[in-house]
């Protein structure tokens, strides 16, 4: 694997260890798109290093187990704020 490569998979998961961030907040700081986040943290960084691979699992498990509420609070707000009059 290329040497720039390693370097950006192992930058992604760092930040996405420190920050607890979700694959497309990750892909948002780091202005690419979600599917090659996706594809660093789950095919390549496997092969690069296996302690960040186990807490970067431990973090996708997580946001997979709580998807459905973020979901949901994130509707609830939309529908909120277009309800709401505003104040000129």
């Amino acid at each position: 694997m290329n040497l720039p490569i390693v370097e950006r998979v192992l930058m992604e998961a760092d930040y996405m260890i420190e920050t607890g961030k979700t694959i497309r907040e990750t892909a948002t700081y780091f202005k690419m798109s979600k599917s090659t986040v996706h594809k660093d943290l789950h095919e390549r960084l496997c092969q690069i290093d296996k302690v960040r691979n186990e807490k970067i699992k431990h973090i996708l498990t997580y946001h997979m187990k709580i998807r459905h509420i973020r979901g949901g609070e994130s509707t609830r707000k939309k529908y909120l704020k277009e309800t709401l009059p505003s104040i000129s």
